[in-house]
């Protein structure tokens, strides 16, 4: 499955068949995803900020909302701890993804179960893509990931949410921020 058909097949589930939009998303999407970054799945879904359904983009990074070509609304896979589904009469399937970033409630979910399970999947394998990074020993020659003080602040403190939200274990915490400090 490339873009297109994932940005197609979630416009389809939406009911917005303007191929104006549909161009635009893709140009928004192609835009900003990584070199590596590849899709996953998608469905339609509402942002309580906004009245008409929008796309939701699981990727192999990060989970995407995009409506009307404006700029994605990112969530990092790496961050996601939690994806549950609740049911309201007004608001349809509810998709609540919790992550360190915060959380992210969206409306009117098409067949959000599924959805769901597939967002867990993906952080599973970000997480244990970043544990496995993490825990690679390091270049002996290597200078120290961080190159200043405020950007080892943030890598420790992600270091330290990893292990709250026990995706680290006490050991793995320590050897990653020893290979921070260096």
């Amino acid at each position: 499955m490339d873009w297109t058909d994932l940005i197609d097949a979630a416009f389809d589930v939406a009911g917005n068949s303007s191929s104006d939009t549909r161009a635009a998303t893709l140009r928004t999407v192609e835009a900003n995803v990584a070199p590596d970054e590849k899709p996953v799945a998608s469905t339609a879904g509402r942002h309580p900020d906004h009245f008409r359904k929008g796309v939701l983009v699981l990727t192999t990074h990060r989970l995407l909302f995009l409506k009307d070509g404006k700029p994605p609304v990112p969530v990092p896979l790496s961050a996601v701890t939690d994806a549950t589904v609740s049911k309201s009469r007004i608001n349809g399937e509810i998709l609540l993804v919790v992550a360190l970033t915060g959380s992210h409630r969206y409306e009117d979910v098409v067949k959000a179960e599924i959805f769901a399970e597939q967002v867990r999947a993906a952080a599973r394998l970000a997480r244990n893509a970043e544990q496995k990074a993490l825990a690679a020993p390091a270049a002996p020659a290597a200078a120290p990931i961080a190159s200043s003080g405020a950007e080892l602040l943030d890598q420790l403190e992600r270091l330290a949410a990893l292990r709250t939200a026990g995706a680290l274990t006490d050991e793995e915490f320590t050897r990653a921020k020893q290979r921070l400090i260096g």
